[in-house]
């Protein structure tokens, strides 16, 4: 096999490797850019949660509404001066 020869089946494997890492290389690159964008809308969907439930949360530990159901649902009521009882240690 003549040198020219040699060189020219080495550079074209050479070309041939190189384009086949290109692919390989735009696959992986395409994939993890679809992989980051469902993570993303994932992280978004997530945020819009955590906001609902601070909200909620801000809702339900009001004062005026844990009073109001401890009124009406469970009966209670402040107790009075005269049910108050101050034990000393």
């Amino acid at each position: 096999m003549s040198p020219r020869l040699f060189l020219l089946a080495a550079l074209l494997l050479a070309v041939l490797t190189s384009a086949i890492a290109v692919v390989f290389s735009r696959h992986s690159h395409r994939q993890a850019y679809v992989e980051l964008s469902k993570l993303q809308k994932q992280r978004d969907e997530f945020n819009v949660e955590f906001r609902r439930l601070q909200t909620e949360q801000a809702t339900v530990s009001e004062t005026n509404r844990i009073v109001g159901i401890a009124t009406q649902k469970l009966d209670m009521h402040f107790p009075l001066e005269t049910e108050t009882t101050v034990v000393q240690p």
